[in-house]
């Protein structure tokens, strides 16, 4: 059984977070998707008004299957603690619509699927869409 420790990240840890979600947009099969740098979420998390808020999963010990052990659930119920001492009133996560398990562990967990109940979709503008609504 691993054990897990969650913490709130450090400045020290931008290597190991842009790491993390290298390995997320791969997993997702998104890699060309990342751009950003190691120095932008230095800037964006721990500048002098951060644009995020991020946690870390220390996993001891990180060999084996891992799945199946309850670290989601420790993962997700970290954030409802952090989110409601900030003053949130709530939070949202975004998944890939074949990512099955992690869907069940939210609603499990108490999450409602906003596209099933009110048909929300999720919109980005990046790149030159945002640079021709701005002008630019």
């Amino acid at each position: 059984m691993a054990s897990v420790r969650i913490r709130e990240a450090k400045e020290g840890d931008c290597g190991d977070i842009l790491r993390l979600i290298r390995e997320l947009a791969e997993f997702e099969n998104l890699s060309d998707q990342v751009k950003i740098s190691e120095e932008a979420l230095r800037a964006d998390g721990f500048g002098e008004n951060p644009f995020y808020h991020c946690l870390v999963a220390e996993i001891l010990p990180a060999s084996g299957e891992l799945l199946g052990q309850g670290i989601g659930s420790k993962i997700i119920k970290k954030v409802a603690e952090v989110a409601l001492d900030k003053g949130c009133s709530h939070f949202r996560l975004a998944v890939l619509d074949w990512n099955q398990r992690a869907m069940d562990l939210y609603k499990a967990l108490g999450a409602r699927d906003l596209t099933e109940a009110e048909g929300w979709h999720f919109f980005c503008f990046e790149g030159e869409a945002m640079r021709k609504l701005a002008g630019k």
